[in-house]
C-alpha cells in the first residue's frame, strides 16, 4: 500500500514570466501561494493524512508549489480542489468587474474555459519518500495539452492569448467580418474603465493608470494577477495583501537589478533526508527552516533599495530599483547588497549551497525578457558548479556581458585597485579594449599567452595571479573540467577575467 505521495502544478515559471508590472509578479505569487496553501490545508487530516512538507501550513506567502504528504492522496482529489480554488479566484475577479463597469459581457465561456485549461497537476506516490519523488518525476515526463485557442487578436504580453474584454465570446466576432477599428477602441474603453475604477477615479477624470494602463491589452490569467494585488478582492478571497506598494519607475536613466536564487541541489538533499531512520521529522525541520528563511528575507530586505517579489523558501525572486521621485540606484549599491546575500542565506543553517542569476538591466529591457535573463544567469551559475553568481549586465541594445564566480571569490571585485591605487574601473577598462583591439591575446589563432594574461591581471588585482596559476584553485574558480587542455584552459582563464573587468566595470565603477 502506498504510504507517500508528492504533488505539484504546473506552469509555474510560464505563469510568474508573463508579466509587465512589478505588479503583476506579486500578483502570479500570491496567486500560485493560495493555490499551494489550499491543497495542503484540504491535506493536512492527521491521521490519514498529513502534510510533511511545507510547514508553516497558515503562513501563505511564499507557500511552495510541491507537497509531500504522509497518506495517499489522488491526482483526481488534487485537481478537484485546485481547479476548485482558481475557479473561485476567476469567478470573485469577474464578478468584481461586471458590478463595477456597466456593459453586456459575452465572455463568460471563455473564462471558464481558463478556469478548466490554465493548470496541470502532477502525482507520485510510493511507499518511501524517495520512491513518491521518483514516481512524480516520471508523471511529469506526459503533459496535458492546455492551450486555448482564440480568434485572432492576442494579448500584448503572450501574443497568444486572447485580450479580456466584454466581447471576448461574442458569436458576431467572425473572424471573416470583424470591424477591427471598434474592437481596438472598445477594448480601449474598457481598460480605461478598469484603471478608473481601480484607482476610484470619476469616469469624466482622466485616470494616472497606476494600475491599468490605458493601452493594456491583457488575457484573462493576466488580468486576475493584476486584480488580486487590490486589496478588496485579495479579502473576498483570504489572500495574502500586497502590504505596501511601489511600482518600479524605469525612465531612461533608471537602471534596475534583478536576482533570481535557487538551492543548490534540494532533490539531492531531501532524498538524503528521506533515507534517515527519523527522515519525517528530518524533512519537516528543513521545510520549516528553509520557510522561516524566506518570510525573514521578505520582511527584512532594505526597502530603500527593493523588494522580493517571493521566497518560496530555497528559491526567490526580487529587485532592485528606486522609485520615480527618488536618484537612481546605482550598479555599485546593487553589488554592495548582493555581495552579502551568502551570509544572509546561510541564516537557514540548512547545508545546502546558494546558485543565483543577478541582472542589471537597463530601462528599454521589457519585463519579461529580463527574466528569461534570470533564469539563463541562474542555470549558468548551476551549471558551471553551483554556489555561484552570474552576473550579466543587458542593454537597450538587448546585447549583454556576463561573468559568472563562485560566492567565496566574489571579493575580488572590491580587491581592484588602478595603476595610481585609486578604484577608478576606467583604466583596466581602457586597457583591456586596447589589448583586445591589438589582439594581444590572439584568441582567433589560439596562441595564447597565460603569463601575459596573468601579468595584466595582476597590476589591477595585486596578489591574485597565484590563485590563478594553481591547477585546482583555477580550476575551481574559472570553471574548466580536467579533460581540457592546455589551450581552452588558458582560454578559459583569458575570458574569465575579461569578463571579470567588463562586468566590473558596469557594476563598481564610482567615478
Amino acid at each position: 500500500m502506498d504510504k507517500y505521495t508528492v504533488i505539484t502544478f504546473a506552469p509555474v515559471q510560464g505563469f510568474i514570466e508573463k508579466s509587465r508590472k512589478l505588479r503583476d509578479l506579486y500578483g502570479a505569487s500570491l496567486i500560485l501561494s493560495y493555490l499551494s496553501q489550499k491543497l495542503v490545508q484540504e491535506f493536512h487530516k492527521p491521521p490519514e493524512t498529513e502534510v510533511i512538507s511545507p510547514a508553516s501550513h497558515n503562513l501563505q506567502k511564499g507557500m511552495p508549489n510541491r507537497i509531500l504528504i504522509r497518506g495517499y492522496v489522488s491526482k483526481a482529489q488534487t485537481e478537484e480542489i485546485l481547479f476548485s480554488a482558481w475557479k473561485n479566484i476567476l469567478q470573485v475577479c469577474r464578478q468584481w468587474i461586471e458590478d463595477r463597469i456597466t456593459n453586456t459581457y459575452h465572455w463568460e465561456r471563455e473564462w471558464k474555459l481558463w478556469g478548466s485549461y490554465t493548470w496541470e497537476v502532477f502525482q507520485g506516490s510510493g511507499v518511501s519518500i524517495q520512491a513518491a519523488m521518483e514516481d512524480l518525476e516520471t508523471s511529469k515526463l506526459s503533459r496535458d495539452w492546455t492551450a486555448v485557442n482564440w480568434i485572432g487578436e492576442s494579448s500584448s504580453l503572450t501574443g497568444t492569448d486572447g485580450i479580456a474584454f466584454p466581447e471576448l465570446g461574442a458569436e458576431t466576432r467572425n473572424p471573416n467580418n470583424r470591424r477591427w477599428t471598434a474592437e481596438k477602441d472598445n477594448i480601449r474603453q474598457f481598460y480605461r474603465s478598469l484603471a478608473c475604477v481601480s484607482e476610484r477615479c470619476p469616469p469624466n477624470k482622466e485616470p494616472e493608470g497606476i494600475i491599468f494602463a490605458l493601452n493594456e491589452k491583457l488575457s484573462i490569467p493576466e488580468l486576475v494577477k493584476r486584480l488580486v494585488t487590490l486589496s478588496e478582492i485579495a479579502n473576498k478571497l483570504g489572500m495574502s495583501k500586497v502590504e505596501s506598494f511601489s511600482e518600479i519607475h524605469r525612465g531612461p536613466s533608471f537602471w534596475t537589478g534583478w536576482f533570481m536564487g535557487d538551492g543548490d541541489e534540494v532533490g539531492k538533499h531531501l532524498k538524503k533526508l528521506a533515507g534517515l531512520p527519523n527522515g519525517d521529522d528530518e524533512l519537516k525541520n528543513f521545510s520549516q527552516a528553509m520557510r522561516d528563511w524566506g518570510n525573514n528575507f521578505t520582511r527584512d530586505f532594505p526597502k530603500e533599495i527593493g523588494r522580493v517579489v517571493y521566497a518560496g523558501g530555497d528559491d526567490f525572486l526580487g529587485v532592485i530599483y528606486r522609485e520615480e521621485n527618488q536618484e537612481p540606484i546605482t550598479a555599485n549599491q546593487a553589488f554592495q547588497w548582493l555581495i552579502k546575500l551568502p551570509k544572509i542565506w546561510q541564516q537557514h543553517g540548512q547545508k545546502i549551497g546558494l546558485s543565483v542569476g543577478f541582472i542589471w538591466a537597463g530601462s528599454g529591457i521589457p519585463q519579461r525578457d529580463i527574466l528569461q535573463h534570470c533564469r539563463e544567469a541562474e542555470k549558468l551559475a548551476k551549471s558551471s558548479g553551483r554556489g555561484r553568481i552570474t552576473i550579466r549586465v543587458v542593454f537597450n541594445s538587448g546585447q549583454y556581458v556576463q561573468w559568472t564566480c563562485p560566492w567565496d571569490y566574489l571579493y575580488i571585485l572590491t580587491k581592484y585597485q588602478d595603476r595610481e591605487g585609486k578604484n577608478n574601473w576606467s583604466h583596466v577598462y581602457q586597457d583591456l579594449a586596447q589589448l583586445e583591439a591589438r589582439r594581444a591575446f590572439n584568441l582567433e589563432k589560439k596562441q595564447l599567452s597565460e603569463e601575459f594574461a596573468l601579468n595584466f591581471f595582476d597590476i589591477y588585482f595585486p596578489g591574485e595571479r597565484q590563485i590563478l596559476l594553481n591547477y585546482e584553485q583555477s580550476k575551481y574558480i574559472v570553471g574548466f573540467s580536467d579533460e581540457a587542455d592546455d589551450a581552452d584552459r588558458t582560454k578559459a582563464k583569458i575570458d574569465w577575467i575579461s569578463d571579470l573587468i567588463k562586468v566590473g566595470w558596469h557594476l563598481c565603477l564610482s567615478t
